[in-house]
């Protein structure tokens, strides 16, 4: 099911975080967020490199030369 989430109901829940955190906690919980998805991601391509890397090793993925 879809939910349409509108310009009111994101200033809500903004507003919302805005008063269960505070204004001093926000700019830490933000960067938390950040850095967490940026360790995500570079785990993401770590893997992707990996599987890749096994690949080759195993003869997949290189073209053959006639």
């Amino acid at each position: 099911m879809a939910v349409n989430i509108g310009l009111p109901e994101v200033l809500l829940i903004l507003l919302l975080i805005l008063l269960l955190f505070g204004a001093k906690k926000l700019p830490e919980l933000a960067r938390g967020m950040g850095e967490a998805l940026k360790e995500f991601r570079r785990a993401q391509k770590d893997e992707r490199g990996d599987d890749q890397d096994e690949g080759l090793k195993h003869g997949e993925g290189r073209e053959k030369k006639e």
